[in-house]
Order: structure tokens, then sequence, then C-alpha cells
């Protein structure tokens, strides 16, 4: 298949390019060749392409930033995948587009289903939630693949800030109370081609929205441990770890205190197969940062 990518430089999309290449025709375009901030610049682009399946990788992703800048987060998480839907359904084509953990509030108990009821509590959440939203409306063939606390050896994430951190500081006070799942973009990315592979043989299965993460739990501190352990066998930690509350650690835009997301929709729907988080990260680890 004939397929292009948004983001180029993104976690999801490097992880995409190295799985999806040469299996099939990969068109990738970043920032520099394809403003999402403008509607007229992703019609154009995809008439020049013809692909036979858009991936949209690319988004707005600075948290924080976003709370002074909904313009730019608004234009990117919530205008251009809704174009993207449009230009999609006009050809008959599939749709493959990645939301977050964000659309919700944190406040259940147990793992966020599909169903469940989205109220973002930041302007990312909002403009990520907009944006499935306008997939929904054109409706069509699309996957929205919800995704949480990605990580990878690629851009700016927490396993590689914290993997620095802890062999430069002497203390370093970690968030303890936000419970979620680390999700290597290796597992989005392979996730997504046995997807691509059902949908190239014409065995797709239901459309419509999927959370897709690791399974198992964690917390933001409990992952930083993970992070120490290794480095500790390596000679290399540095600091002590002390676990922190939300309240401790402010921040310009809010985060659930939940993040755990339920795949057994996409693995019942799709016969997916996704690994246990500590296995992914130790197998992760072994690749990117043994010895």
């Amino acid at each position: 298949m004939k397929v292009l990518i948004t983001g180029r430089n993104g976690q999801v999309s490097q992880a995409l390019q190295k799985c999806l290449n040469p299996k099939h025709e990969l068109v990738v375009l970043g920032r520099d060749s394809l403003d999402l901030s403008v509607a007229e610049n992703i019609r154009t682009a995809i008439s020049h392409v013809q692909p036979d399946l858009i991936i949209n990788a690319a988004a707005y992703t600075a948290v924080d930033k976003a709370e002074s800048d909904s313009d730019e987060a608004f234009k990117v998480n919530a205008m251009a995948p809704r174009v993207l839907a449009e230009e999609a359904a006009t050809r008959d084509i599939p749709l493959i587009h990645y939301s977050t953990d964000y659309v919700f509030d944190g406040e259940k108990r147990e793992p966020y289903v599909e169903s469940d009821q989205t109220h973002p509590m930041s302007v990312y959440g909002h403009s990520k939630l907009q944006g499935e939203q306008g997939i929904q409306t054109v409706g069509h063939k699309y996957l929205i693949l919800r995704t949480s606390w990605v990580y990878s050896q690629y851009g700016h994430n927490f396993l590689r800030t914290m993997h620095r951190l802890l062999q430069e500081k002497d203390e370093l006070r970690v968030v303890a109370d936000q419970l979620g799942i680390p999700t290597l973009a290796d597992t989005i990315a392979t996730t997504t081609d046995s997807l691509i592979d059902r949908i190239a043989a014409g065995q797709p299965g239901p459309w419509g929205i999927y959370h897709l993460t690791s399974t198992g739990k964690t917390t933001w501190f409990g992952f930083t441990e993970a992070i120490a352990r290794e480095l500790v066998q390596q000679g290399k930690l540095r600091a002590k770890l002390h676990p922190i509350s939300t309240e401790d650690y402010p921040t310009p835009a809010r985060r659930p205190l939940n993040s755990r997301l339920d795949c057994s929709a996409i693995q019942k729907d799709w016969g997916v197969v996704l690994p246990e988080w500590k296995s992914a990260f130790e197998q992760f680890w072994k690749e990117h940062y043994s010895l």
C-alpha cells in the first residue's frame, strides 16, 4: 500500500517508518513539507501523494505550552484531523489517527473504556478531543487509537529525561499519585502494522475508537524506579528518589490522576496482542541502554 504518514520526526512516526518500510511504499511528511495548521496545505499534499492509507502521527504535544498557545494546538490537533478525514472519505481510503488519555479527567478508579464519558482538563486534551469528534463527524473508514505515556529512543520523552537526570542529580522528586501505562512507540507501530495487514487483506475489524497501550499499570515514580534499577546494575545511578504528589508539582496544564486505558476491545475486535509494560521496557532497555 502507498501510505502517507504525517509528523516525520515524532516518536510514533519514526517507529512507524522503521516498522512499515519496506513492506509498504511510505510518503512521510514533516513540518517543513506539510504545515498541518493550514487546511489547504493538507488538501494539496494528499492530492499530490494520492495515498491508499493516511496515518496521522503528527500532533501538537507540548501539553503545558498549549495552555498559552491554544490557537496553534487546536489547528494541529482539531482542525487537521478533520480535514484529513474529509480527504480520506472523498478518496474512499482509511485514516488511522492517534489520540490520548488526556481526553479523560482521570477521576474514574478503573481503566477507561472507549465508551466512557470524555472530560478533558487541559487545552491539549480539549484539542485532541475535538480532533476525534471531527473524524467521527466525517465518518467513513477510520481508526482513532488512544494511547498514553509514550516513550522511545527518539525525541523528548519521560524515559530519556529520567535516564539523564538520574545520573546527573543528587536528589530527584517524581510524582507518585498519577496512574498510567508506559507505552513503547514500537508497540504502537507494530500494532498499527497488524491493523494495516488486516485492512490490506480486506478483513478489517470494526472501524471506530480504540484504546492502545501496553498492559499493567504504574506511576511516574514507579516508572522512574524501573529506570533507576537498571542504572544501579550499571553502576550509573546517582540520584536519590523521592515520591511526591501532583499538588507538590504544579504545572500549567492539569494531568489526569488515572490515565489507564482498557485495551480489551482492540484485542478482541482486531486480534492484536499487547505486551505488559515491564516486559516491553526491559526489552527496550536491553536494545538501547545495555552495556
